[in-house]
């Protein structure tokens, strides 16, 4: 299997392991659910058309999965919400050995009564040292994301050959901001998602970074150029 289906299968059973379900949404996004609902200020950088494809109608390419976390709680019937998101971002990045205007993302949400920053730590310590192994130290570095507030980036100290360990960043996360909370509650016409009694957490990470970092890959672009001399290093 190509290295990202290989990766993505194996995040998707770990957190299939949590109670996680599966979660998907429109590549084709409202500025409504790509940023407004997410707390994304109007004059943010992401929203400019230097980093995002906008569609004539004004509709947008999403620029990440966290839409269909909006979406999910927009739909939902009751508490808890507890999804996965899988699937492709868009982003007017230049394409060189890091970037790509295409990735893969996989997106997280717990929302319920009573989720703690301690249930965000020790879901995401136990999914990457599933990832890599069971001695792997994680570690959580305060950030800022407009929808999560505390914020946290996170890192994982990892070995390559022939080299010492070093810290990499891996992944974006946080506790649910409760002005997106009031948003879907305005959007739903009810309370659900009530602010002041619910809690949630949602994580954020880059499939393709998690490819690379597994594999030793150094040029993200060996995972779109289909040749086959590459491909068969990662056949069963």
């Amino acid at each position: 299997m190509h290295p990202l289906t290989q990766i993505r299968d194996l995040a998707i059973r770990t957190l299939r392991r949590l109670g996680f379900a599966l979660a998907e949404g429109p590549e084709i996004e409202t500025e409504w659910h790509c940023f407004d609902a997410l707390n994304t200020p109007a004059d943010h950088p992401a929203r400019n058309e230097k980093d995002t494809f906008y569609l004539p109608d004004g509709r947008l390419l999403r620029t990440h999965t966290s839409s269909v976390q909006i979406r999910t709680m927009e739909a939902a019937k009751s508490l808890p919400v507890r999804i996965i998101a899988p699937g492709a971002a868009y982003r007017r990045d230049e394409i060189d050995a890091t970037h790509l205007s295409v990735f893969n993302q996989l997106e997280g949400l717990y929302v319920n009564q009573d989720v703690s920053l301690g249930d965000l730590k020790g879901t995401l310590e136990y999914f990457f040292r599933e990832i890599f192994g069971p001695g792997t130290a994680v570690r959580f570095r305060p950030h800022f994301f407009p929808f999560t507030e505390p914020s946290f980036e996170i890192d994982v100290k990892l070995e390559a050959k022939g080299k010492e360990a070093r810290w990499i960043e891996i992944a974006g996360c946080g506790m649910v901001d409760p002005a997106v909370f009031t948003a879907i509650n305005q959007a739903r016409g009810d309370t659900l998602f009530d602010p002041d009694t619910t809690t949630g957490f949602a994580f954020g990470l880059g499939l393709d970074r998690l490819a690379m970092i597994m594999h030793g890959i150094t040029d993200i672009r060996h995972l779109i150029d289909n040749d086959v001399r590459f491909l068969q290093q990662f056949a069963a």
